[in-house]
This record gives structure tokens, C-alpha cells and sequence, in this order.
């Protein structure tokens, strides 16, 4: 199951990133290209889905299912790098001003901010769990 949620929480990314980057502004302003706020929310939706991933990883890892070892380590990585994510989303979206698509950057910054929680959720079962098992 877990690896069924990291696959489609990469298969988001891939289909959102690009609507991330080529979004349109509705008032007829067309913003196209890599703005400063564009970047920002692409890496740190690309560190959320990282912490996310990682979490996946320690969580499989502490049911037993992949490698050996409790994942202990993998998930707090896993949770430090999501609240850091957390903490960059949210200054993002309080220093770029700007609807959607005008290129500030704010879908990504919301992206990162999910992808940020189901990281630290995943990485808190996983550490709930490894204190269970070892």
C-alpha cells in the first residue's frame, strides 16, 4: 500500500509541475517561463516529495518489507526535511504576493506544503512503528 502512495504521489508531481511552470494569469498578463517564485515552490516541492518518498522508504523498511534495520533514521530525515519544506512553503506564500498563475509561485508552494505533511505523517507512523518492533 505505502508503495502504491509514494507511486501516485510521484505521478502527481510529474503532472503538476508542468502546470506549475506554464500556469496563465486570467486577466490577460501571460506570465511564461521560470519566475523566482516558480523556482523556489518547484525545489521545495521537490525536497516535500524527497522527504516523502523517504518516509515511504523508512516506513516499508520498519514493517519489515524492505532492508533490514527499524527506518528510525530515515524518518526523522524524512520529518526534519518536511517541517523545513513546511517552514519554506509558508514564508513563500507570505513573501510572494499574487493570485495563481501569475506567476509567484503559489500552487508549488501549496504542493510542497502537502507533499511536507504526508512526509512528516508518513515518517511519524514510521517511527511510531520501529518503537513497537525494536
Amino acid at each position: 500500500m505505502i508503495m502504491k502512495l509514494v507511486s501516485f504521489i510521484i505521478l502527481c508531481a510529474f503532472l503538476l509541475v508542468p502546470t506549475i511552470a506554464s500556469a496563465e494569469v486570467t486577466n490577460g498578463n501571460v506570465v511564461y517561463g521560470w519566475t523566482p517564485g516558480r523556482l523556489w515552490a518547484t525545489i521545495d516541492a521537490a525536497v516535500g516529495l524527497i522527504s516523502a518518498i523517504l518516509a515511504g522508504l523508512s516506513l516499508a523498511r520498519s514493517a519489515g518489507r524492505f532492508g533490514t534495520g527499524s527506518g528510525r533514521r530515515g524518518a526523522i530525515v524524512a520529518a526534519v526535511a518536511g517541517l523545513i519544506v513546511i517552514a519554506y512553503a509558508l514564508l513563500h506564500l507570505n513573501i510572494f504576493p499574487g493570485a495563481l498563475g501569475t506567476g509567484a509561485g503559489r500552487a508549488g508552494a501549496i504542493i510542497a506544503i502537502v507533499l511536507g505533511l504526508i512526509g512528516v505523517a508518513l515518517a511519524g507512523l514510521a517511527l511510531a512503528r520501529s518503537r513497537r518492533t525494536g
